[in-house]
């Protein structure tokens, strides 16, 4: 029998806080910000992201306020929760998970949302390479960062 992966309880409410913060993003970066604020205080993404001294406040400012309004993310994906949690059941997948963690909601986010979410990375002092490298996950093969 070949099931997807399930989300485990910290990924579930990973996803529910994003349904309900995305809509209120103003942009693609906005929206990766409020992921990456997300993701930080959940399960393994959390634990790898503060490890890295990714905290609330970001380290350096970022673009300029609504510079890219509603961009790629939206304009490919205008269900991004959707989009993302499809992409971390394939990461979870990809490592023959049983579950999916919010790790791999992590590595789905870096994928859904590429140069929009290392922008937020670097201004939160680390980038995609790192992040992966403290999640011990490796972007599946069809994944380009």
């Amino acid at each position: 029998m070949n099931t997807s992966p399930a989300p485990d309880l910290d990924t579930a409410m990973v996803l529910g806080i994003a349904a309900t913060a995305l809509p209120f993003a103003r942009s693609p970066e906005d929206q990766a910000e409020h992921w990456l604020r997300i993701l930080r205080m959940h399960g393994d993404a959390g634990v790898a992201l503060q490890a890295l001294g990714v905290s609330e406040a970001p380290l350096e400012a970022g673009e300029s306020g609504g510079a890219r309004e509603r961009g790629a993310a939206e304009e490919s994906h205008p269900d991004v929760v959707q989009a993302v949690t499809e992409q971390a059941v394939r990461v979870a997948a990809h490592r023959d998970a049983q579950v999916v963690g919010a790790g791999d909601v992590l590595v789905a986010v870096m994928y859904v949302y590429g140069a929009d979410f290392d922008r937020v990375l670097r201004i939160h002092g680390t980038d995609h390479d790192e992040v992966l490298e403290r999640l011990g996950i490796e972007m599946p093969a069809d994944a380009e960062l």
